[in-house]
């Protein structure tokens, strides 16, 4: 004779699940069977969109580039103004940016010649993963995943790469502007196809018309993934992050039409799973990114670069860059003195509270800053993470700039709603209501910064009590 026991039902982080006998002999009841599945999937959301952070962020910026701008695949566009590179996260404010996007699934093997100086330039993948080799005055032929190289590429260097999906960015180092257009004329990006009559090169003006490069919010995250694994063959580590997505309505070679319970935990993912980036790049929680002790200045990119393949694998470090940042490679965050660029980020103050657009805060930068070519410091809106967006359209303040100094050299950046009396130039203008963030960064950074021997002092907020100018 079967005996009867009455259910179980225990409290657990996720609310109550109930099982037909006690734990751990029980089966889960209907209703908790759909908690369970719900739960597993919206858990699978969010840790998918820390994974695919740089991925949609490609994505989002190779769509808006045709969409937005109109550039045809492979086409290069010049965002100039500061108008032009809002849609950017995290850009310089004074560089000019050159930069194309070509699907090498569309176009076939693609035709790369770059000038034989006055440039500097790479590729990058759809994990925005810096491709070493492109030099400048070589010629070469780009392969996407499972294409041959044709008989007839000659002296064209070929270069396989991981993905279809391809960006080529490009930096002007003349400063003459007939100099300058000359050396862009000699920039050729073109179908192999077409190699017995390239088309001329044609650089499109952003004309500071609008785009949005930030990772979309809410589906339009989960589509712009799905567009990317649709097309591209990713690596094994990622075989589990698709495994993972198929429940939600993301899988190769099946159109992304979620259901309604598939949007709902879509949404919901993407929404905790921006919170838990923001949380994961604000307060960065794993070892070694922090610039000094005693101080709120992180490392930004912690990347290792005698090992920067190693860097792919690892997903906080990963994320933590690119909810904020575009592209990674080892020159961006150098152990060593050479020609790289070091990006150190600020979120608090002195005290350890958020930096605001309402208060007035002083960064005193102290004297011989450990970089050969020169300094700058940057304001992001918290919101978009590109430029802060104030009337006046200024956002950085650099030691190439004329800046008031102290006597003992040391330079106070101001940054609030409004200019303190004679430190008009030395002044980066906030909103008030808006949360912000900074960068300083070094241009070829000596010895002193790697032993963190200079210290850069944390920004400091006036209208507190007891503030000090430094």
């Amino acid at each position: 004779m079967s005996q009867s026991f009455a259910p179980e039902t225990i409290a657990t982080r996720i609310g109550p699940l109930t099982f037909s006998h006690a734990m751990p002999d029980g089966y889960p009841a209907a209703e908790t069977l759909d908690k369970l599945f719900d739960e597993r999937d919206f858990q699978r959301a969010c840790q998918a969109y820390l994974w695919s952070l740089p991925l949609v962020g490609f994505e989002q910026w190779k769509h808006e580039a045709s969409a937005a701008l109109g550039a045809a695949n492979g086409q290069i566009v010049a965002y100039l103004s500061y108008a032009d590179k809002i849609g950017v996260l995290t850009p310089n404010a004074t560089t000019p940016y050159y930069v194309g996007f070509a699907d090498l699934s569309q176009s076939g093997p693609l035709v790369l010649e770059f000038p034989p100086s006055g440039i500097r330039g790479g590729l990058v993948n759809v994990w925005q993963q810096g491709l070493e080799g492109t030099e400048p005055g070589r010629k070469y032929l780009l392969l996407g995943p499972g294409q041959d190289a044709p008989a007839e590429a000659g002296e064209l260097e070929i270069r396989e790469l991981s993905s279809f999906g391809i960006m080529i960015g490009i930096r002007i180092t003349v400063t003459d502007p007939a100099e300058a257009k000359e050396v862009l004329s000699q920039l050729r990006v073109y179908p192999f196809s077409q190699r017995s009559n390239p088309p001329p090169t044609e650089i499109m003006a952003a004309a500071e018309r609008p785009w949005h490069g930030t990772q979309p919010r809410g589906i339009a995250y989960w589509e712009r993934l799905a567009q990317v694994l649709e097309r591209e063959p990713l690596g094994e580590r990622d075989h589990f992050y698709r495994e993972m997505l198929k429940p939600l309505g993301i899988q190769q070679g099946k159109p992304f039409a979620p259901d309604a319970r598939q949007k709902e935990l879509l949404e919901q993912g993407a929404l905790v799973g921006e919170a838990m980036a923001k949380a994961n790049t604000y307060d960065r929680r794993f070892a070694g990114t922090r610039y000094r002790e005693g101080t709120h200045w992180d490392h930004a990119l912690n990347l290792n670069p005698d090992d920067p393949d190693e860097y792919w694998g690892r997903l906080d470090e990963r994320a933590s860059w690119f909810y904020e940042a575009y592209s990674a490679a080892a020159d961006m965050s150098p152990n060593k003195p050479g020609p790289s660029s070091a990006y150190l980020g600020a979120y608090r103050d002195s005290a350890g509270e958020w930096l605001d657009g309402g208060s007035h805060y002083i960064l005193r930068v102290p004297s011989n800053p450990p970089a050969n070519l020169f300094w700058s410091v940057t304001l992001y809106d918290l919101d978009s993470r590109s430029l802060i967006l104030n009337s006046q359209q200024i956002a950085d303040r650099s030691s190439r700039m004329d800046l008031r100094t102290n006597a003992d050299g040391s330079v106070d950046i101001h940054c609030g709603p409004s200019a303190p009396e004679g430190f008009e130039h030395n002044w980066i203008p906030t909103v008030p209501g808006r949360g912000w963030f900074a960068y300083f960064r070094l241009y070829e950074p000596t010895q002193a910064y790697f032993e963190a021997s200079w210290a850069l002092p944390d920004f400091v907020r006036q209208d507190r009590a007891g503030a000090e100018s430094g």
